[in-house]
């Protein structure tokens, strides 16, 4: 059983995606139909910088898009017959599981991808927050250090890796537990505290959005980051989406789920290769494989096919 994954913002880079654009005419009609949508030139953006513009979290999250799109699709050109039975994708890499499932267009995603950047940033700017990535606890020890610090878990990536959001000063009291408890604490460079109650400017702000957006039940099953369950109709979808913006994301559900269904092998479609480096630990007798280039592409099509 193949399962599609799909990467989420931090994973960008300064060129990401120009050899796919460059070699598939299919992949350049995305990057073109993005610039169209956008109205301006996301893809130069992408492929020539500077990194602190595509780091802004309302270009970071469509250019992540675009190239996990232009890697799958250009995946699916070398492989046409290739058959994925499960797709999930983390945080914004949910749209694009979406997207690859059938349940929303291209251009659709796009404009819903720069809208929740847009309004997740607003929210950063407006109540200042961080996260911390914890390492080496367990998931109970970690629960404990968020109450204690008034922090709350923003994403559930393992049983080895949980992360917190709060007030920066929040965030410096749960480090400073961590190391105290013998964990590990990394403080993430983030614009906020994604994924927390920090976020619910935002997704107020996007139901609007996704009230008008054209959405569909997937043809394809679709994990969800905010229930850890297979998508339903777009309702649900709309329901979900919105609620995963400010509640944490449970990707060891989604996981849990992959290994439940019988998965054999993995691909992570898009720029870096966290979800499989999650999912080896987790589930390390599935096959993993990374679509980010065009060679990529090649070779995991053929290993495939």
């Amino acid at each position: 059983m193949n399962v599609a994954l799909f990467a989420g913002q931090g994973a960008q880079t300064v060129g990401m995606g120009k050899d796919l654009f460059e070699a598939y005419p299919e992949c350049a009609a995305l990057f073109a139909e993005a610039d169209r949508i956008l109205g301006g030139s996301l893809s130069s953006t992408i492929f020539n910088g500077p990194m602190e513009e595509l780091t802004k979290t309302n270009v970071c999250q469509p250019a992540i898009f675009v190239v996990s799109a232009a890697a799958y699709t250009a995946f699916c050109k070398e492989n046409p017959n290739a058959k994925f039975d499960l797709m999930a994708g983390l945080s914004l890499g949910e749209w694009t599981a979406l997207w690859a499932g059938g349940a929303v267009s291209f251009a659709e995603c796009v404009r819903i991808l720069e809208a929740r950047g847009r309004f997740m940033q607003e929210a950063c700017e407006a109540n200042p927050s961080g996260m911390v990535s914890v390492l080496k606890l367990a998931p109970e020890a970690v629960e404990a250090i968020a109450a204690e610090t008034g922090c709350s878990v923003t994403n559930y990536n393992s049983a080895a890796q949980i992360v917190l959001g709060g007030t920066h000063d929040q965030v410096a009291a749960a480090a400073a537990a961590v190391s105290a408890k013998g964990g590990r604490a990394v403080v993430l460079k983030t614009a906020g505290a994604y994924h927390s109650s920090f976020m619910a400017p935002a997704a107020e702000k996007l139901t609007e959005v996704l009230a008008k957006a054209d959405i569909q039940a997937p043809r394809i099953p679709v994990l969800s980051n905010y229930t850890g369950k297979i998508h339903g109709d777009a309702d649900e979808i709309r329901t979900s989406m919105i609620s995963q913006i400010a509640h944490a994301v449970r990707w060891t559900d989604d996981m849990a789920a992959m290994g439940a269904a019988g998965a054999t092998a993995a691909v992570e479609f898009g720029p870096g290769a966290v979800l499989t480096g999650l999912l080896k630990r987790t589930l390390p007798s599935v096959a993993l494989h990374n679509v980010g280039t065009a060679d990529q592409a090649k070779a995991v099509a053929a290993a495939l096919a």
